[in-house]
């Protein structure tokens, strides 16, 4: 373990464990209204939200103090998170944004998961040109849906040092559920560290803020267990190809302070509840690299909204929120007692966590981190190297495995088919794998979950509860290969960084599109798609297919959604990991 990594873990599990103990530490300078803990009571059908359809938003630089320590942000009118915006579904909206920051640094907004003209979109050198310091850009359009969504930079990393914010839009006639509270829960990270040189480390060193590689006492740990053949055939290959089995996130709590609505753990986010009552939880990962798994220790969860599309009701324990999307949920507390949200990240580096009370001053216990997860190569589509230590398949076995994949394609779109091999140049240097038969894995919980004793949601479980508009019938499939190689520092759509790629991926206007994404590397890639709504092909009927824009891609996964491309223009497509996105895993997609 080096110097800087074990200097940062120290740092990191102390400020961990004075989180159990120690509240009410000061935040960001200031909070926005509805960060703040204990924040006003909001009853469904008692406080009614005004129409407001006017908002101006200023970027600027603000200091930002979490557990004593200072940094600089980009804030939005002044705050981190930015402000709650509240629309109403049919309002023609209207936002003038200003870039009040010095120097030269444009700024942006994207709506996120919002269906707008793409000018509206927000993303520069695609659908406009950012905004200038000292200019104001004028976002206007008519509402088109409800839900709970969210707001951010598109401008390099401001989106990590602070700009983001919730986006409420209540539909206008009325909720499709009963609650009678709400709370909104904005999960994030943040680094005291210049994003910039964040971006630096991990491009050189992938594994520059891991501390949890595997260790030799891990091994001989696993040979006393499994035997040292069953050790060697899974660990093996991955000394082989070059990778670890720890390989679960670039940027870890070794750096970052994992947040709630602003707040650290130790700060500890409270929100109020009368005993008997039904609450909402609109939860938003805000982050630029962690995916989060949310449990309330003592409390079930039914799931009433994925994306800000509505669903129908699914009980669980716990869920996976990868960076980017949403989930509403129910929940019931009962009693004079306080609950514990707890968000672990998905690498198990660290946590955030805030308090549900009845009654000011009551808090609840906070759970026990869980083990670091390793994967298996079956975790990564790559099972069929277990036990071969000379990493790699023979030419027969390659194929074999290519003849398979051919096979499966067919001319007549008239269901799922698989995606078309991907056989990139064995040249490629950006390239460090290739899954050579991807498994549907919709209905794995993933890495490091469903081995506790409590349900925990999967994408297999979501099924849509709001009208199909689009038609049944399938007129083109696409498939789009997520590549990467980690040890270049490379991120890349079908072996092509996007400064790379010859030119757009090209959508029909008003076709209906079967899209597969297939993942080629070993990490969990939020994916998503600006301008339309994906439709995941999770096992439902046409019917009750459930609406995402953004989707968790699991390691070696294949995963297929169905597309109406409704509004003409250039649209981005990316993975929502912040850097992975910058180092070139995004696309543009031209609807024509």
């Amino acid at each position: 373990m080096s110097g800087r990594n074990s200097l940062s873990r120290r740092q990191f599990l102390g400020g961990m464990a004075g989180g159990l103990f120690v509240t009410g530490l000061s935040a960001t300078l200031p909070l926005p209204a509805w960060a703040l803990t204990s924040p006003r009571n909001i009853h469904q059908g008692v406080t009614r939200y005004p129409a407001k359809s006017y908002f101006d938003l200023k970027f600027s630089y603000s200091p930002l103090v979490i557990n004593g320590k200072k940094g600089r942000a980009t804030a939005i009118n002044g705050t981190v998170p930015a402000p709650l915006i509240r629309w109403r579904e049919g309002d023609e909206v209207t936002m003038d944004v200003t870039n009040n920051m010095e120097g030269t640094e444009h700024a942006s907004i994207h709506w996120h998961g919002i269906l707008v003209p793409f000018r509206m979109d927000g993303v520069p050198g695609v659908n406009f040109d950012g905004i200038q310091p000292g200019e104001t850009y004028r976002y206007n359009f008519r509402v088109q849906q409800a839900g709970t969504y969210w707001y951010h930079s598109h401008s390099r990393f401001q989106e990590q040092t602070g700009a983001y914010g919730p986006l409420i839009i209540d539909p206008k006639d009325g909720e499709p559920f009963h609650y009678d509270r709400e709370h909104v829960i904005v999960l994030s990270d943040w680094a005291f560290e210049d994003p910039e040189t964040i971006f630096r480390n991990i491009m050189l060193d992938p594994e520059y803020y891991i501390y949890y590689q595997r260790t030799v006492f891990d091994y001989l740990n696993r040979i006393q267990e499994e035997g040292f053949a069953e050790a060697n055939a899974e660990l093996l290959p991955f000394r082989k190809m070059n990778m670890s089995p720890r390989d679960l996130s670039n940027v870890t709590g070794s750096i970052y302070t994992y947040l709630m609505n602003g707040h650290s753990p130790d700060m500890n986010w409270t929100g109020q509840f009368d005993p008997g009552e039904t609450v909402r939880l609109r939860i938003i990962n805000a982050s630029s690299m962690s995916h989060f798994d949310v449990r309330i220790p003592g409390l079930d969860m039914t799931v009433v909204m994925k994306d800000g599309k509505v669903v129908k009701p699914v009980g669980c324990h716990e869920f996976r929120i990868g960076v980017a999307e949403t989930y509403d949920v129910l929940i019931r507390p009962a009693g004079d007692k306080a609950y514990t949200i707890f968000a672990e990240s998905l690498d198990r580096s660290g946590f955030t966590r805030g308090t549900l009370t009845p009654a000011e001053g009551m808090t609840a216990a906070v759970p026990k981190q869980r083990p670091v997860p390793d994967r298996t190569l079956k975790d990564i589509g790559m099972g069929m190297m277990k036990g071969n230590y000379f990493g790699g398949m023979s030419d027969e076995m390659m194929h074999k495995m290519h003849q398979k994949r051919l096979d499966m394609q067919n001319p007549d779109i008239d269901g799922p088919k698989g995606p078309m091999p991907f056989m990139p140049d064995e040249n490629n240097p950006d390239v460090a794998m290739t899954v050579m038969d991807p498994k549907q894995r919709m209905d794995d919980p993933g890495v490091g979950l469903g081995n506790d004793g409590w349900k925990v949601l999967t994408y297999k479980d979501l099924r849509s509860a709001e009208p199909q508009p689009y038609s049944p019938v399938v007129d083109r499939e696409l498939t789009i290969n997520v590549t990467a190689n980690m040890g270049r520092g490379i991120f890349a759509l079908d072996g092509k960084k996007y400064t790379e790629h010859p030119g757009p991926y090209l959508f029909r206007h008003n076709e209906r599109l079967r899209l597969y994404l297939v993942n080629h590397t070993m990490m969990e890639h939020p994916m998503h798609l600006h301008g339309m709504w994906m439709q995941l092909e999770n096992g439902g009927e046409n019917d009750d297919i459930p609406f995402v824009h953004t989707y968790l891609l699991k390691p070696g996964e294949v995963a297929s959604f169905r597309i109406t491309p409704i509004e003409k223009g250039d649209w981005a497509f990316h993975c929502h990991l912040l850097y992975h996105m910058e180092a070139g895993m995004f696309q543009v997609i031209r609807v024509a």
